[in-house]
């Protein structure tokens, strides 16, 4: 079973740059996941301040520049993991080493095989 973890990081973009002591416990945990092999892949993205949003009112593409107003809903880094269940998941997300504030979300990835046999074969497979 395939989960994202998400890092809401909480925190302004003018603190977005973690420090050497959050990098290195960050960079243990990541080996930890890679050596359990159940890592697929990781990432940490650049502040809102650098992104933008793409929205869809009355079906026409709208273009938003960061910074966005609600910036503790904004994704700072993202984990891929392959695991057996939800439950493992959740104890690998409770092992980030993070801070007082940031919140990892963990959602599991929709299989194709999650999807009625109609939607199956609309999905050619």
């Amino acid at each position: 079973m395939r989960f994202m973890m998400f890092m809401i990081p909480n925190i302004s973009d003018d603190d977005w740059t973690p420090s050497v002591e959050a990098v290195e416990a960050m960079g243990k945990y990541n080996d930890e996941l890679a050596k359990a092999g159940v890592l697929l892949a990781l990432d940490g993205l650049h502040p809102g301040s650098a992104g933008v949003q793409v929205s869809f009112p009355g079906g026409k593409a709208t273009v938003t520049d960061g910074p966005f107003a609600e910036a503790k809903e904004i994704i700072g880094g993202y984990w891929l993991i392959d695991v057996k269940s939800k439950e493992e998941a959740i104890e690998w997300a409770k092992r980030v080493p993070a801070a007082d504030g940031p919140v990892v979300e963990v959602r599991q990835i929709w299989e194709i095989e999650d999807f009625p046999a109609e939607l199956q074969k609309a999905a050619g497979r």
